[in-house]
């Protein structure tokens, strides 16, 4: 019996392994062959980017104007909108009082005049003190400031045009009271042209320089976007909002009016936040804020990798963090691969 059961297992358990052999070689996969597959090196990010803001339409230059002294409003030759030349009188001030007193200085002065030669005579002969010529020659200064002061009173009773404009606002009116320093008009310098006034945060403000272009849209004048340069930028935030005004030069045309809308489109420099980007392409199984790429190695194999994604900018996508400058991603056909897949890679001309 013991013969009989090893004769059976001599002839059997050959077939067994043969079999388990077979079924195995089935199993196994078969080596694909490399994949072609498009790849490219991972860059940073544009250095460029467009910042978009709205703003106001301004004449270049708008000067407040104002009495320099208080008084009441006698006359205002024009209204809001009318043009002006240089030098014309645009507000007076009803300039009784200024005269009067005015005449009440010339008055003074010509008394303390006169009372310094009598000292100064006296003095000569011994008659008055060092210290009493010495007064007599103060009053008569003062008497000279007075005269001085009420005649430049006198001479800005009248606000005259500095230059050639437009008035663009009137806040006074005939027999009104006003205060020194008040803003009487404002005058528009039609000679300095237009600008767009647009208020932009301190780290757009930081990458706007005076002399780059823009291009400017104000739809009360046109559909089509016009070029503009940076004129001016200011120096300080404003205190209310935080914001720095930047200054767009406009072409010249007829059609511009102070007050008008529009929207500025400005290339600056991308801030060096250390981001890359990749072609939309290169991205696969998305979720929110997340996607996979197939980074590939020296031996051209493929590693599926997790990223996590930034801004969308033009057809690339910023990669925040997951992958390094330098690194070789695929591009296109990912959805043909798997991970641990060796390609045939394909690199675009350039």
């Amino acid at each position: 019996m013991a013969r009989l059961l090893h004769r059976y297992l001599l002839l059997v358990l050959p077939a067994l392994l043969l079999g388990c052999s077979e079924t195995e070689a089935e199993e196994k996969p078969k080596n694909r062959d490399p994949i072609p597959a498009a790849v490219q090196t991972v860059l940073p990010a544009s250095g460029t980017e467009i910042i978009t803001s709205a703003g106001t339409v301004r004449l270049r230059r708008e000067t407040e104007l104002g009495f320099t002294t208080s008084g009441k409003v006698a006359s205002v030759r024009y209204d809001e909108g009318d043009q002006v030349k240089q030098g014309a009188v645009l507000a007076a001030l009803d300039n009784s009082t200024v005269s009067a007193d005015l005449d009440a200085a010339q008055a003074e002065r010509e008394r303390a005049d006169a009372e310094l030669s009598r000292i100064e005579s006296l003095y000569k002969d011994g008659w008055v003190t060092k210290a009493r010529l010495e007064q007599s020659e103060a009053a008569s200064k003062a008497a000279l400031a007075r005269v001085n002061a009420s005649g430049f009173a006198s001479r800005t009773a009248r606000i005259t045009a500095p230059s050639g404009g437009i008035i663009l606002a009137r806040n006074i009116d005939a027999g009104q009271i006003v205060a020194a320093g008040q803003t009487a008009l404002v005058l528009g310098e039609t000679g300095k042209g237009f600008v767009l006034r647009v208020p932009l945060t301190d780290a757009d403000a930081s990458r706007v320089r005076v002399g780059m272009r823009a291009n400017v849209t104000i739809s009360a004048v046109s559909d089509e976007p016009f070029e503009a340069v940076v004129s001016e930028k200011d120096g300080r935030a404003d205190s209310s909002t935080g914001t720095f005004e930047v200054s767009f030069l406009l072409p010249a045309s007829g059609r511009l009016r102070s007050g008008q809308l529009g929207t500025v489109d400005i290339e600056v420099s991308r801030n060096n936040d250390g981001s890359i980007a990749v072609p939309a392409t290169a991205i696969f199984g998305l979720r929110t804020g997340e996607g996979l790429v197939f980074v590939v190695d020296k031996k051209n194999r493929v590693k599926q990798r997790g990223v996590i994604i930034g801004a969308l900018n033009d057809k690339t996508l910023e990669i925040a963090s997951g992958l390094n400058e330098g690194d070789t991603i695929v591009t296109r056909g990912v959805e043909k691969l798997r991970d641990g897949d060796i390609i045939k890679p394909i690199r675009a001309a350039k």
